[in-house]
């Protein structure tokens, strides 16, 4: 059976009018990944995403983060009494970036690499993920007949992106997001364009899935909002 992950932000909450009773505790967390275990199912919240500030702190994450360094925790629970996995990045540079997911325990769940496009083996970025104990998954964003379709068609996206900031409001046209990995003959996990990783495979590990999951929203490009991009 088939489970959704997905990051989602925290509700903030409204201020309560005069007289009304205090509304419950604010999360310290500002996105959470849920987890849908069955379709049509209900999603519970699988993790808790917090950044794992460097030594200088925010100033230092944000500079990392350019060169494609990510470091990050996924809580079980909002208390922070028990890490469910740990994402640390190996390393990055010259549109490279490796990244090791650990468990509660420190042990190792997998290995995540991305390969930005034109900077590693192909046009496509390259998202290489590996569990383990089990065979390499390999996936590339967005099929190469839709990116063929999206340049061609660029100017119009070019214009109708500038129309929209004029205006002030609209969406601008995407690239092709979506990425289905590849693993010894079979799909175990897939991305989809509306944030959704899809794990199809029993064997894979939702540990590994949400850090995975939590680490491409991360690379949401500048149309979108990456959860982890924040001065705060």
């Amino acid at each position: 059976m088939a489970a959704v992950l997905q990051v989602s932000p925290v509700a903030t909450g409204r201020k309560p009018r005069k007289g009304a009773p205090a509304p419950a505790p604010l999360s310290p967390f500002s996105h959470v990944v849920k987890v849908t275990d069955e379709p049509g199912g209900e999603s519970r919240v699988l993790a808790h995403l917090e950044r794992e500030l460097p030594p200088g702190g925010i100033p230092a994450y944000l500079a990392g983060r350019k060169t494609g360094a990510r470091s990050f925790v996924l809580w079980a629970d909002p208390e922070r009494r028990s890490r469910l996995a740990t994402v640390v990045t190996s390393s990055c540079g010259d549109g490279v970036s490796a990244y090791q997911v650990l468990g509660g325990y420190g042990e190792v769940l997998g290995t995540v690499v991305r390969e930005k496009a034109c900077s590693g083996k192909g046009l496509r970025t390259r998202w290489s993920v590996t569990q383990t104990g089990c065979p390499e998954a390999v996936g590339l964003k967005g099929r190469i007949f839709w990116w063929y379709v999206w340049w061609l068609l660029f100017p119009l996206w070019l214009a109708i992106g500038v129309g929209s900031l004029v205006s002030g409001g609209g969406d601008v046209p995407r690239g092709p997001r979506r990425i289905r990995w590849r693993a010894a003959g079979e799909t175990p996990f897939e991305f989809h364009s509306d944030g959704e990783v899809v794990v199809h495979a029993q064997w894979t590990d939702q540990r590994l899935a949400a850090a995975l999951t939590a680490l491409i929203v991360s690379f949401d490009s500048w149309l979108g909002t990456p959860w982890d991009d924040r001065r705060e």
